[in-house]
């Protein structure tokens, strides 16, 4: 077994191997002593860079102090159309043809108001409710998420 020097100081390699062991075997930290050298090696932890000091998690809605937000339009008495899948709507059933509903039409339930293209499929998303076409939320050949609202409807008086 080869004689160690404690009075030599560790060679810059050897401290490099350190920090790439520390890197790659997911320890916090490696201490090395060598005589009176004492070389201490930690992980950082990987904390995702944030463009902004101050933000807020994803889903929540800041509303500043003194101002109230507005009503839904649910809580209006409009009723959402809800896309069921993520995809690209289409307010038509062909390019270049007619919508299938404007705004101010009256909808039975039942019937198509649009196609949500998923994976090359064309889904027609028909009313759920009868009433009157108050409001295109989506944008035509534009994307939508899962459960995004597409159409407010003022449903039919029971």
């Amino acid at each position: 077994m080869p004689e160690i020097d404690e009075n030599r100081p560790l060679p810059l390699r050897e401290v490099e191997q350190l920090v790439e062991l520390v890197r790659e075997s997911g320890v916090g930290e490696i201490r090395v002593r060598q005589g009176e050298t004492e070389i201490s090696v930690k992980a950082r932890p990987e904390v995702p860079a944030t463009p902004f000091g101050n933000q807020v998690a994803s889903g929540t809605q800041v509303v500043p102090e003194g101002v109230e937000s507005e009503p839904s339009p649910e809580m209006d008495g409009l009723h959402a159309v809800r896309s069921p899948v993520v995809g690209t709507f289409y307010r038509a059933p062909a390019p270049g043809e007619d919508a299938y509903v404007e705004v101010g039409d009256t909808v039975s339930a039942g019937q198509p108001l649009c196609i949500v293209e998923a994976m090359k499929l064309m889904n027609e998303i028909v009313a759920d409710v009868s009433g009157e076409v108050v409001e295109v939320l989506a944008e035509n050949a534009g994307g939508v998420e899962y459960d995004q609202p597409l159409f407010y409807l003022r449903p039919d008086e029971q």
